[in-house]
């Protein structure tokens, strides 16, 4: 049998999973050296301030998460529940153990099985949970990018947080797996 040069859909999403991480702690770090006033400042955008946008990509990961456990949160963290960034980064850690604990125990054929959910204005979808586990990364993604443009806005450093940038960190070793 001849190897694929493609790896298959798991490790794939714990690649980008291990990159999802990578990025926010990196965003996180940034974060960390601003004041209150930066944090919670309105810039305007999807979300109002750098706090309230993390919020919502905690909040999306998190409901995602309990989706995937056959809940269907119809509420968002609110915002206001972090008042700096260290309750974001502590929440953060405990919704990524269970993401991690998550991918960990599943298999190929799992993947490609359709998951109904509740969205939480009450709609019902269906996709593969392969689906779904790619639109959440993807999500994220967007979210830090404007997380980017805020830290610009306010004339701050913004870590870089490309996809490659995380591959040459892990193979520097400077990336956890």
């Amino acid at each position: 049998m001849i190897d694929s040069p493609l790896m298959d859909s798991l490790e794939l999403l714990r690649d980008l999973a291990d990159y999802n991480y990578w990025a926010r702690d990196r965003q996180l770090e940034a974060c960390a050296r601003l004041t209150e006033e930066q944090f919670v400042r309105p810039l305007g955008g999807s979300f109002p301030s750098i706090r309230d946008t993390l919020a919502h990509l905690l909040s999306v990961e998190w409901i995602w998460l309990e989706r995937w456990r056959g809940k269907s949160p119809r509420v968002l963290i609110a915002p206001e529940e972090f008042p700096a960034i260290d309750a974001v980064a502590e929440r953060w850690q405990t919704v990524e153990r269970g993401m991690r604990e998550y991918l960990a125990g599943l298999t190929e054929d799992a993947l490609a099985q359709p998951l109904t959910y509740i969205s939480i204005r009450g709609d019902e979808w269906t996709y593969p949970l392969r689906q779904q586990i790619l639109h959440l990364f993807n999500h994220q993604s967007f979210h830090r990018g404007q997380v980017t443009n805020h830290f610009r806005m306010l004339g701050v450093p913004a870590p870089a947080v490309d996809f490659l940038v995380a591959q040459d960190a892990r193979r520097r070793g400077s990336v956890s797996a």
